[in-house]
């Protein structure tokens, strides 16, 4: 009788197991990792919620698919070692689609965004061409493709510099333009339009600087996870719902891969 009733408890036990195992796959938690102050495709909004273009199309892509949806503020010079310890699922906004990440054997989705780097100073510094930089001291965010640039393709242009100052965020690079601590920050695009147009005295040079593709990392063995994803955008890109929120984000629209 008792080797019957341990042979019952543990059935029991069993399809408990299996129970709360089938829970939790029916319902799949997708963190996305972000550069939380990389507006305005990801950044804390006031009411004290992430939001941004990247941020609010992942949400709804998450929607369709029934997906839990989270965000993790990665460290961006340190993204693919978070990514790869399954910290996030992902790192999208602002992901430069690289041709060395592919040959690691990181997943990557088609390019939804083309960016350039331009270089954004005070409007009475009397710096207008990236000539002026001569001497100057000029910031740029550590781990970005704009400091890749500056190490390697524009070396030349670095050479040139006083000093170039890296930081772990775009908002600290402004904060050092701001104090006057350097009198150029070298940076994407759609970042520098953002600041420029929420903060008055700022002004973008004309020069643009190694055009690159924005799309999301996955990791290696990811592809279905990366389809998924996809195939959700696609559907908001076909419902109008893509375009409505990009609507919302007009500095970005002109450059935006599926609105063409």
């Amino acid at each position: 009788m008792k080797k019957f009733l341990a042979v019952l408890l543990m059935a029991a036990m069993t399809l408990s197991l299996v129970a709360c195992g089938s829970t939790k796959d029916s319902s799949k938690k997708f963190i996305m990792g972000i550069d939380a102050e990389y507006p305005p495709f990801s950044y804390m909004g006031d009411d004290g919620e992430y939001t941004g273009f990247d941020v609010e199309i992942c949400r709804a892509a998450c929607e369709k698919l029934g997906y839990e949806f989270e965000i993790f503020g990665v460290n961006w010079d340190e993204k693919l070692v978070q990514l790869d310890a399954h910290e996030c699922d992902c790192v999208w906004a602002g992901m430069t689609i690289l041709d060395s990440m592919k040959e690691a054997g990181y997943v990557l989705s088609a390019p939804y965004y083309e960016n350039a780097q331009v270089i954004i100073v005070k409007e009475n510094s009397g710096i207008n061409t990236a000539a002026d930089l001569a001497g100057k001291d000029v910031a740029v965010m550590l781990g970005t493709s704009g400091e890749d640039l500056l190490n390697n393709d524009l070396s030349d242009m670095r050479d040139t510099f006083n000093n170039l100052i890296t930081c772990d965020s775009f908002l600290k690079c402004f904060t050092e333009l701001g104090g006057e601590a350097v009198e150029a920050v070298f940076v994407d695009y759609p970042v520098a339009l953002s600041y420029a147009n929420e903060n008055e005295g700022y002004k973008i040079l004309d020069e643009q600087f190694g055009g690159e593709q924005y799309g999301i990392a996955f990791r290696s063995g990811d592809e279905e996870l990366c389809k998924a994803i996809e195939g959700a955008v696609a559907d908001l890109v076909k419902d109008g719902t893509y375009a409505k929120i990009a609507e919302k984000y007009p500095d970005i629209i002109d450059n935006l891969v599926f609105l063409r």
